[in-house]
């Protein structure tokens, strides 16, 4: 990796960016997070690893890798690891929520959120489900609302939901809040013990492997039914391997998925390394990359979608040039039309100059 490395100041941004150096040497200039984010070299190692122990007939213990993966992420989000669940998918966990909502329930989401996260409230069929542009989310939660879902951050453009406004408004009429925050933890701050349950998938911003996801219930863990609950969700699992479960776990991992190891056992990884180069010093990196991309944009004539202080830049007309930016070695996605680039740890200024570059061109 050539070029600035945006970060913090003196020191710190020494130790930031020889981290990231050690970690990451991307053939290209990868701006597509948003999609999948990349492994480190960590992480890599620690799963050829564990796919060797595997091999030789000698397994490595990867439910501890589970166990450090589950209180990393309650470290991130801000709550206890006995309310984080370990899964694989928000769709399963929104699935989850879904089915503890009574006949008739009002779900109020986000237009044009991620079908993950929404799609298992109209798959129910019985439930009263509706969408508000994302900016009057807050304002329309009504005394009939059951449950506001909404994704922190957009996935098809960056735009950062009002998560204090919209907390303050379900509370006042008594609804439950689910947030979505694949597309924000790792770079934005997460205050999950703000809200009822928050779900993420792991192999964006938090550069873990497919097939890791979590899930933060409240305390009272009976709001949701356990519904796929199986030898893994009992309290003493290895006791729990054969008939039905006679005692379920006594926290959130009553709610977890039967794991991918080989998967968690690289996540343990990537998550230390997110904790250790820390969130507040990831958002300033990644946003002020972000901001230099919206600058060269102004002079090129471009307008992206308002974001204000996200990683994620969306920018109308551009995205059919997707194509012929990733034959010239630079990684973006096309969302709609859209051109999306997604700003992370490992990339420079010198990326967002050969983006801008590469679009001039």
């Amino acid at each position: 990796m050539d070029g600035e490395v945006v970060g913090p100041q003196s020191g710190p941004m020494e130790s930031f960016e020889n981290l990231v150096r050690a970690e990451f040497a991307p053939k290209n200039t990868y701006l597509n997070t948003a999609s999948t984010g990349l492994l480190p070299a960590r992480t890599v190692v620690a799963m050829r690893d564990a796919t060797a122990s595997v091999a030789a007939g000698q397994p490595s213990d990867m439910f501890a890798d589970v166990e450090a993966c589950r209180s990393a992420f309650a470290r991130l989000a801000g709550v206890p690891a006995s309310r984080v669940a370990a899964g694989a998918s928000v769709a399963t966990y929104s699935g989850l929520v879904a089915a503890s909502l009574p006949t008739g329930a009002e779900v109020l989401t986000a237009e044009a959120d991620f079908s993950s996260l929404v799609n298992p409230f109209h798959v129910r069929g019985d439930l009263k489900v509706r969408s508000v542009p994302l900016e009057l989310v807050a304002e329309s939660v009504g005394p009939d609302t059951a449950l506001v879902a909404v994704s922190s951050v957009q996935s098809a453009d960056g735009r950062i939901a009002d998560l204090a406004a919209l907390r303050e408004a379900a509370r006042a009429h008594g609804a439950r809040t689910l947030v979505d925050a694949s597309q924000s933890a790792g770079w934005l701050p997460l205050d999950a013990d703000g809200f009822d349950y928050v779900v993420a998938v792991a192999y964006k911003w938090v550069l873990c492997p497919r097939g890791v996801a979590f899930l933060v219930v409240p305390e009272d863990l009976g709001a949701v039914p356990p519904l796929f609950a199986g030898w893994a969700a009992g309290e003493r699992p290895w006791d729990s391997c054969y008939g039905p479960v006679e005692e379920l776990a006594h926290s959130a991992r009553r709610f977890d998925e039967s794991p991918a190891l080989l998967s968690y056992a690289g996540a343990r990884h990537s998550l230390g390394l997110v904790e250790e180069l820390g969130v507040d010093a990831v958002h300033a990196h990644d946003t002020a990359l972000a901001g230099r991309f919206r600058e060269g944009l102004a002079s090129l004539g471009h307008e992206p979608v308002p974001a204000p202080g996200s990683a994620i830049v969306s920018v109308p007309g551009l995205g059919h040039r997707q194509g012929e930016l990733s034959r010239a070695g630079v990684e973006v996605s096309d969302r709609a039309g859209n051109l999306r680039a997604a700003f992370h740890l490992y990339n420079t200024a010198a990326d967002v100059d050969r983006l801008l570059d590469a679009l001039c061109g």
